[in-house]
């Protein structure tokens, strides 16, 4: 009787031994079934945008707007238009290059390394005269650069920057080469060269409109439009890059870029349009 008992209560317990198991064997599917998931949830890779340093000012707006509208995100890298070219050259992980020039994009798709045969413009550039409000030039104007006051004077690197090549073709015109040269503070960027008229490194500096514009240095200074007929026209272009792997992506950015609303805040950003 107590054997058969015993026997009984065994009989009632196998499903009791397995718990444990199946508890384990849910976890392990669960696990499997997550894994595909959890792989998908991981952000997509950004689309990587080489920016010319005059577009620091302009393009986050335009970038967040692009989001917003496409869901496609996309970062960028400000530096001089030469040394962005380089580093494209030495396998950068780009996608999409926006130049100052239209030379610097030329000498990629003549390497090879861009999806087009033409760059692609998007936007004029505007050359202008910067000083503080209280310098000694509170309202600058040509005259400014034949002041012997003026000590040092800042622009973009012209070997490396079209605004510095576009400096020192406006100098040329002028007839101030002598003069200015020794005055001449060399900024890596126009970027930088804003910044050392900013802060008084250098009592002014030739930079772009779009720099000028920005509410800080609004608000500090004022500036001088060189007329246009000092220096070749600054056509900024770009090239979607042969390597990308979101050539779809960056060439939407590109139409984007464009489009009739985006020309328009480029417009009111120190930009010409061009469309």
């Amino acid at each position: 009787m107590t054997l058969g008992i015993h026997s009984s209560s065994l009989s009632s317990r196998p499903g009791k031994r397995l718990t444990p198991f199946l508890f384990a064997l849910a976890i392990f599917l669960c696990g499997s079934l997550l894994r595909p998931t959890l792989s998908l949830a991981q952000p997509p890779t950004p689309l990587r945008i080489a920016a010319a340093a005059d577009l620091q000012p302009v393009l986050p707006p335009i970038l967040a707007e692009f989001e917003r509208q496409t869901a496609i995100h996309a970062e960028a890298t400000y530096q001089a238009s030469a040394a962005l070219t380089t580093q494209i050259q030495n396998g950068a992980p780009f996608d999409l290059f926006l130049s100052a020039d239209t030379s610097y994009p030329t000498r990629l798709i003549a390497a090879g390394l861009a999806d087009s045969t033409t760059p692609t413009l998007y936007a004029r550039g505007t050359l202008v005269l910067w000083t503080r409000s209280d310098s000694h030039w509170p309202t600058p104007t040509l005259a400014t650069l034949r002041d012997p006051a003026l000590q040092r004077l800042a622009i973009a690197n012209p070997d490396r920057a079209p605004y510095g090549k576009a400096a020192i073709s406006a100098i040329a015109r002028l007839r101030l080469a002598d003069i200015l040269r020794p005055k001449l503070v060399s900024a890596e960027n126009i970027s930088q060269a804003a910044q050392f008229a900013e802060t008084g490194n250098a009592e002014a500096g030739l930079i772009s409109l779009t720099s000028a514009m920005t509410p800080h240095l609004r608000a500090i200074g004022s500036w001088f439009v060189l007329p246009r007929d000092l220096y070749p026209p600054i056509e900024q272009a770009g090239v979607v890059l042969a390597s990308s792997k979101q050539r779809t992506q960056a060439h939407r950015f590109l139409d984007f870029l464009l489009s009739a609303p985006v020309q328009q805040t480029l417009a009111t950003s120190g930009l010409t349009p061009v469309r």
